[in-house]
């Protein structure tokens, strides 16, 4: 039975070990409180590290805690204090971390810690090889991981992987400035289908992966040359009933029953009825806005002076990663700052924050969720921020006002809270001020509206969501007419090839033959290609045509010594094998002088764009243009020309980030099909990679071999992936003979 792999850089679970004593329990907070549930109730395992080096396990403890693991449905994966301190400590926080929270000032990069975060990248994707059987799903998870999915492909080329990125994706201007992008995006393009809580992050992504690797962008799919990957948006929810439940639980505790915390805040409801208590809990993280919040709370007490001793700020930071120095820093200034808010405001009865630097239990989450009148969240980037979701879910007589950063992920779903800028101090002091004197009944409304969404797309929702939409996309692989060619496949082209008697190949040049340049001229056949391709036209009753829509000039001269057939500008022009060029159609390029200048405009316009200008045709090429720019450019390019020439017999195609400008009728198509009418040809073999070849797959007759060369719709029958795979197959033609 097939089953879901899990992997993320901790496993679930928290693991210590006191005087070779082991102690297990299950993790709070997080991603691992957000899949829980899906994990606890699905058929999956868990991969990932167990928090402890495998210096700090005793060697007779190392079977006691896989073992415990195991009971959990997890798998641990081991490493060193070195690999975690290059790893998670070095690269992933203090790298990636800061950089896609937009603190560049933060971000280091060490080659040296880059070279660790590859090899522990590494043994996580072979964890998961070793347990993975045919027809698992795989999901890997956040931004420590980001190299396993294409690590997973390479070993499992047809394994459905998804890959969820649980913090803010930077804009292209960001993220083109880490030194090893590319190796970034294509770990994470191994997978099917990649997830991000927001639209925002998504179209991040898209556009990093446009420009850096220049993949083909069609709205949310990238075009690789032997699959689709699809990326979307998956807004991750709570735990709905787990919170709402906890907080009906608590509404009903005894008196005397309560924790020592909610007796505390019990104890400020009775000395001070009307005041209202702002609550704000947090990791201890600069992407937070902690130290800003504790400022703009100052601000609100110094403008509304009316509040001192009528409110006070109950602050929860969260310890993490206490050896980065940016985080000792972060506590100290946060620290100072209580102190001296503290110092400044305090009565004899009262002192304004309340702060705690601490972990805390689930049961005094909810004594703060449920007992606190106001939720403070201002971090200055967040991936998601469910601690406001948290907090709405446990307001279970709807009163209570979110206060929360448009910087957040979540803002963008909950915008009946009160949306702040959390670098604006007058903005939040205003919104502290609205909430305190907000209405019940508009509490009441606002708060409706919110955990009935929040309810409706739980976390059980969003893993759902995801799972569909990676086995859609799994799926998808089979949409295209076109199908792999397989090594069953691949046999029988070959013997239908020796069993032939006269037999033609129609091959493409530019993308097939050759891959992609900036500049056209810089295709030239390498001597492999031109002596594969001399060799195969020199065998017993084969011909080879070679038909480009390059000019006759260049082709004439890279191929003058090889015999084959060419035909030069989509059809115009053929030079038969030892002949000279003719025309093969009757076509004019009077028009050329009308739609130059039309073109050479966009080329001033469109940095990095160039005219290619041949006897009857010309072409605008814009391969080395910014990737949204051209396609923008060429949209608009091409509704200009249309209407231009709708009268005048021309046509426009458009080619692989080229349009080109030519007569109406002239194509590869009707250009094959006037060489078949010379000779009756019982092998057809015909190959190109872009929309100017289907003409070609479209006219050659039923029982042709038609291939596409990478994952696109397509009329041929076959696709290969790549131009080295094209090679590898003419060359067993030519062995085979």
């Amino acid at each position: 039975m097939s089953k879901t792999i899990i992997i993320s850089n901790r496993l679930p679970l928290q693991v210590s070990i006191e005087n070779e004593i082991l102690e297990v329990s299950p993790s709070v907070g997080g991603l691992a409180t957000g899949l829980k549930s899906f994990h606890r109730d699905g058929d999956s395992i868990w991969i990932g590290w167990s928090g402890l080096t495998n210096e700090e396990i005793p060697e007779n403890l190392k079977e006691q805690v896989y073992n415990e693991a195991r009971k959990e449905a997890c798998i641990p994966v081991n490493f060193t204090s070195e690999e975690i301190d290059g790893f998670y400590y070095g690269f992933s926080n203090r790298s990636i971390w800061p950089l896609f929270h937009y603190f560049m000032e933060y971000t280091e990069w060490e080659s040296s810690n880059w070279d660790i975060y590859k090899k522990v990248n590494q043994k996580y994707a072979n964890a998961v090889v070793e347990h993975y059987k045919d027809g698992d799903t795989i999901w890997v998870h956040d931004y420590q991981l980001l190299l396993v999915p294409n690590m997973i492909r390479e070993q499992r080329p047809n394994a459905s992987i998804g890959f969820f990125n649980h913090i803010p994706f930077p804009s292209y201007e960001v993220f083109r400035t880490v030194p090893w992008r590319e190796e970034i995006l294509k770990g994470m393009l191994g997978a099917n289908l990649i997830g991000f809580h927001t639209y925002d992050y998504e179209r991040h992504f898209l556009s990093s992966v446009s420009r850096i690797l220049r993949h083909p962008v069609d709205f949310n799919e990238v075009s690789l040359p032997d699959r689709i990957v699809k990326v979307d948006s998956f807004p991750m929810g709570i735990d709905y009933d787990q919170f709402e439940q906890a907080a009906l639980n608590h509404s009903h505790e005894k008196f005397g029953t309560e924790s020592d915390l909610q007796q505390r805040l019990n104890n400020h409801r009775k000395k001070s009825p009307g005041s209202k208590l702002i609550l704000s809990i947090d990791r201890l993280d600069y992407t937070k806005g902690i130290a800003n919040r504790i400022r703009a709370f100052e601000y609100f007490l110094e403008k509304y002076p009316e509040y001192v001793e009528n409110i006070r700020l109950v602050m929860l930071a969260v310890p993490s990663r206490s050896n980065v120095p940016q985080y000792q820093l972060l506590k100290k200034e946060i620290d100072e700052l209580v102190g001296r808010i503290n110092g400044k405001f305090a009565t004899v009865n009262w002192i304004p924050i309340w702060y705690f630097y601490r972990s805390m239990p689930f049961e005094n989450l909810i004594d703060l969720y449920t007992s606190c009148n106001i939720a403070l969240l201002t971090p200055i980037r967040d991936g998601m921020n469910l601690v406001a979701k948290e907090y709405i879910a446990t307001r279970t007589d709807q009163t209570g006002v979110l206060i929360l950063s448009e910087m957040a992920g979540s803002a963008q779903e909950m915008n009946e809270a009160l949306i702040i800028n959390p670098n604006n101090f007058d903005q939040i002091s205003e919104a502290i001020y609205q909430a305190i004197n907000m209405p019940v009944e508009e509490q009441k409304r606002r708060n409706a509206i919110l955990q009935k969404r929040l309810k409706r797309y739980s976390v059980e929702k969003w893993a759902s969501d995801f799972m569909k939409a990676l086995e859609k996309s799994h799926e998808s692989r089979n949409v295209y007419k076109a199908t792999p060619i397989s090594s069953q496949v691949e046999d029988e082209m070959l013997n239908q090839y020796k069993n032939s008697k006269n037999r033609i190949f129609f091959l493409d040049y530019d993308g097939t033959l050759v891959n992609f340049v900036d500049k056209p001229e810089n295709a030239k056949p390498d001597p492999e290609l031109l002596e594969l391709i001399d060799s195969l036209s020199r065998l017993d009753k084969t011909k080879v045509v070679l038909i480009s829509g390059r000019d006759k000039e260049t082709l004439g001269t890279w191929w003058q010594d090889v015999p084959i057939d060419l035909i030069a500008e989509h059809g115009v022009w053929m030079r038969r094998t030892g002949k000279d060029w003719q025309l093969n159609e009757k076509v004019q390029n009077n028009w050329m002088e009308t739609v130059r200048p039309v073109i050479e405009t966009f080329c001033d316009r469109t940095p990095g764009s160039f005219i290619e200008e041949k006897h009857y045709s010309l072409a605008w090429h814009y391969r080395m243009t910014d990737p949204d720019l051209g396609e923008m450019r060429a949209n608009e390019l091409s509704t200009v020309l249309k209407e231009l020439i709708s009268n005048h017999g021309l046509s426009v195609l458009e080619g692989n980030k080229v349009l080109e400008i030519k007569s109406s009728g002239v194509n590869k198509g009707r250009a094959a099909s006037k060489l078949l009418l010379r000779k009756n040809f019982d092998f057809i073999f015909g190959i190109g990679d872009d929309w100017t070849d289907e003409f070609l797959f479209k006219e050659l007759p039923e029982e042709a071999i038609t291939v596409k060369v990478g994952v696109k719709k397509t009329e041929a029958t076959y696709f290969v992936q790549d131009t080295s795979r094209v090679r590898d197959l003419l060359k067993k033609f030519k062995e085979s003979h």
